[in-house]
């Protein structure tokens, strides 16, 4: 009994160390200059978030400084652009929040871009974005609009002063050309990619998603491809600019992990690394079409790592703020980036050539 008691004892401690020791342990493989992580606050425009990050990094590239590139500043003429396409179309598309990043390098490329010291999109006194209210204002008073059998030339000039209640108005002057310069910015230096079967691989087609109001189109390649791309770009000191789907459980921000495990159920699931699922084309196009795989947050990709068991992660820095285990910042493994992408978007000189 004596015997049995120490064994169970030690057999105790040894649990208890693998539980306290036991992590994913990242190395880095490439890792691209990035600005500092920000916050979206309660706001759906992690697509200008992120994509403003990734043009951060684009200027970081390039030798420049790191600069605060003001979200809502585009957040507001992309409102602007959504408010026009929803009365034109009579109210038979979306208007919300949401957008995607070939939708910042449009607009950017139409009304430039400034620094977050020039505009901030806060009014009031107000230290966090909240757009719930002011979502709320703008489609009710376009429902509004909608519904009148003429509409006349006065009401996208009310419409900013909606804008200009909960954002603030545009300061004046406001030089929204520097940036560009600097950035040598045109939006022809930048490329949308995705993977999937229901379109030709090798042509471009407009991505079937809610948010991509301005019918934006992409390349289609192969998923092996679209992995390559990624792994060639970061390690030409390239990032990226990612949408995808973050819904499943097993992402967790909190933890700074993204994977997708062939036993969901498994003890230590976020402490311990293990085998991942295969995802294949057509598993990918499966979740795609059910659904299940849906066009939910986009983010910024800025480098590889490799855990202590060898399996590929992706680099992510998300907009939710300093939150989590790397303060910001998530590993993606690329079981989850070859099921859950749902587009990537780079410079072009970072395309292989026998993509270009």
């Amino acid at each position: 009994m004596i015997v049995h008691s120490r064994l169970v004892i030690v057999a105790a401690f040894v649990f208890s160390s693998i539980s306290v020791f036991a992590q994913y342990e990242f190395k880095d493989a490439q890792r691209v200059d990035c600005s500092t992580v920000k916050s979206q606050d309660i706001t759906g425009t992690c697509w200008s978030f992120s994509t403003a990050s990734f043009l951060e990094s684009e200027l970081m590239r390039m030798g420049k400084h790191e600069v605060d590139i003001s979200e809502m500043f585009i957040v507001r003429n992309i409102y602007l652009d959504k408010a026009r396409n929803y009365i034109l179309r009579q109210g038979a598309t979306n208007f919300s929040q949401g957008a995607l990043a070939h939708d910042l390098i449009r607009m950017a490329d139409q009304k430039g871009l400034v620094l977050e010291s020039d505009y901030a999109g806060l009014t009031g006194g107000d230290s966090i974005h909240n757009h719930s209210e002011m979502e709320a204002a703008m489609k009710g008073f376009l429902d509004g609009v909608k519904k009148q059998k003429t509409v006349s030339d006065k009401w996208m000039t009310a419409f900013g002063g909606i804008l200009d209640a909960y954002m603030g108005a545009l300061p004046s002057p406001l030089d929204a050309t520097k940036l560009k310069n600097d950035l040598k910015f045109s939006a022809d230096n930048y490329v949308s990619y995705t993977s999937f079967t229901h379109h030709p691989f090798g042509e471009e087609f407009i991505l079937e998603i809610p948010d991509n109001y301005s019918n934006g189109s992409f390349k289609n390649i192969e998923l092996d491809q679209l992995v390559a791309l990624v792994d060639h770009a970061l390690k030409e000191g390239y990032s990226l600019a990612w949408d995808g789907d973050v819904s499943e459980k097993t992402f967790k921000a909190r933890k700074g992990i993204a994977i997708l495990p062939e036993n969901p159920k498994r003890d230590s699931l976020y402490d311990i690394p293990g085998d991942e699922i295969t995802v294949t084309q057509e598993s990918r196009q499966h979740g795609f079409e059910s659904l299940k795989t849906t066009d939910d947050h986009l983010m910024h990709l800025v480098g590889s790592a490799t855990d202590q068991n060898g399996t590929k992660y992706y680099i992510i820095k998300n907009s939710w703020g300093e939150i989590g285990d790397f303060e910001g910042y998530l590993y993606m493994s690329e079981a989850y980036f070859r099921m859950k992408t749902i587009s990537v978007l780079l410079h072009k000189d970072a395309v292989m050539k026998d993509l270009r």
